[in-house]
């Protein structure tokens, strides 16, 4: 599924084939997850491949790195050159792009300073596809803000992503919704969350959950669009029964939902500011900026 024998990727400035590639089984990120990492689309568009927001996925990559003093060597830039180079190689232009930064052999509890920087890629479909999804509220909360850095996309916080979805899986829906240690809505596994409500859009506010990149690009979608929207604090009760919700995530894209813990939204979703945010978003990436206009 992500590699075949002429898959080529990038590892510590050399091209070389998938099936070729060795990381060391002392790493450190192997053992205890210190490691980040981004996840970043590229799109096939009338002037070829364009990787969305690359620049904002390898600001953060390079944010997270420092949180963990994980040593980078590469700039922003250097980044997305390599990026366009990766889907050159393999013939891409639709493609799920993944940049790793993973440390050296280290058993201590104290980051090392060998490094490795990898990336690769391949053809992937939204997330959760592209059906409203049905979801269940996570018996599993988010990590206390104070645990770690939140805000930063680390290797080992997504254990906490496996077990949430894992767990709604087995019990029969597609996915769950977390929330924070207060009891309050967080967001999804691997995508951030908004509910609608009497004309209004809610998405929890910055501390609790990853500051997605595709969550500001819908916020500036709404601003442009005239969508209200609230950033503040609400529990899942408040989400059941209303009018219409949606993740979203690089992965995910803008995924809708047909329910919350067997709970059906009031509106149908071509009715809901979430399937016009799916459509805006749909020619933002694109780079279809002529149609970024409120439908």
């Amino acid at each position: 599924m992500y590699f075949n024998d002429q898959t080529i990727v990038f590892l510590d400035g050399q091209w070389i084939k998938a099936k070729d590639a060795q990381a060391g089984l002392y790493a450190q990120t192997l053992h205890y997850g210190n490691g980040v990492f981004e996840g970043i689309r590229a799109y096939h568009t009338k002037e070829g491949a364009h990787i969305f927001a690359a620049g904002e996925h390898f600001k953060r990559l390079h944010y997270s790195a420092s949180r963990m003093q994980i040593a980078l060597p590469y700039s922003e830039e250097e980044l997305t050159q390599i990026a366009y180079q990766l889907l050159e190689k393999n013939g891409l232009s639709d493609a799920y792009i993944r940049p790793l930064v993973f440390t050296g052999a280290n058993m201590s509890l104290t980051t090392p300073e060998e490094s490795h920087v990898f990336l690769c890629a391949w053809r992937w479909g939204k997330l959760l596809g592209d059906q409203l999804v049905h979801v269940m509220t996570s018996s599993f909360c988010r990590p206390h803000p104070k645990s770690c850095f939140i805000d930063a996309k680390v290797v080992g916080h997504y254990t906490n992503s496996i077990l949430a979805t894992t767990e709604a899986r087995q019990k029969g829906f597609d996915e769950a919704l977390l929330l924070d240690v207060d009891g309050f809505v967080s967001e999804g596994p691997g995508a951030n969350f908004f509910v609608e409500r009497q004309g209004v859009l809610y998405t929890p506010p910055l501390g609790s959950i990853l500051p997605g990149i595709t969550r500001r690009h819908v916020l500036d979608i709404c601003q442009k669009a005239g969508i209200p929207v609230r950033q503040e604090r609400f529990t899942p009760e408040t989400v059941h029964g209303a009018d219409g919700a949606f993740f979203v995530g690089t992965a995910a894209e803008v995924t809708g939902l047909a329910s919350l813990d067997h709970k059906k939204f009031r509106r149908a979703w071509k009715n809901t500011f979430g399937a016009a945010i799916q459509s805006l978003y749909k020619a933002r990436v694109l780079k279809e900026d002529n149609k970024e206009a409120f439908i």
